[in-house]
C-alpha cells in the first residue's frame, strides 16, 4: 500500500487550547496506534505553509479533519490545498455527546480528555475503515453477516 492510497488526518494545530490537544491526541492515536498501515497525518501548519508534500497528500487522498473550534481550520485548509475532505470532526461536538468526558490540560490532558480523545479516535477510526472498504466491501460484509450489524 502506498502513502497516496492512505486516508489522510488532518488535526487542529491550536497550540495552548485544551480543544486541539484532544484533536492532536486523538489523530496520533489513529495513525500511530490502530490504523498506522491505512493512515498518514498530515500536519496543519504544514498546509498553512504550502508544504508541496503536503498539499500532494492531500490532493490525492480522502481527508478527515479534527477542529478544536468552530474557526475549522483544518477542514478549511484541505479545501484551499485542494483536497477533499472526506468526513470533518469538531471536538465541541463529540464533547457534547460524552459530557461526562470534560477535558482539562493543555500540555497533558486530565483523565477526561484522554477519554474523549479516545472516542473521537474511535469514530475517526470507524470512518477510515469505511473508506477504507468502500461501499461495495460494507454492503457485502452486511449481506454475509444477514444484514445484521454486527
Amino acid at each position: 500500500m502506498t502513502k497516496q492510497n492512505k486516508v489522510v488526518i488532518v488535526p487542529c494545530s491550536g497550540i495552548g487550547k485544551t480543544y486541539g490537544t484532544v484533536s492532536r491526541e486523538a489523530a496520533y492515536e489513529v495513525t500511530d496506534d490502530v490504523r498506522p498501515d491505512d493512515t498518514q497525518l498530515v500536519a496543519l501548519s504544514l498546509l498553512v505553509l504550502g508544504d508541496e508534500a503536503a498539499r500532494a497528500a492531500v490532493a490525492d487522498s480522502p481527508a478527515i479533519t479534527i477542529d478544536g473550534c468552530k474557526l475549522a481550520c483544518a477542514t478549511k485548509m484541505v479545501n484551499q490545498s485542494g483536497g477533499t475532505v472526506a468526513q470533518d470532526f469538531a471536538v465541541l461536538d463529540v464533547y457534547r455527546r460524552y459530557r461526562q468526558f470534560k477535558p482539562q490540560g493543555i500540555a497533558e490532558l486530565n483523565d477526561g480528555g484522554q477519554k474523549l480523545a479516545h472516542v473521537l479516535a474511535e469514530e475517526i477510526t470507524a470512518v477510515v475503515d469505511g473508506l477504507r472498504l468502500g461501499p461495495t466491501a460494507e454492503s457485502a460484509e452486511n449481506k454475509a453477516a444477514g444484514g445484521q450489524n454486527a
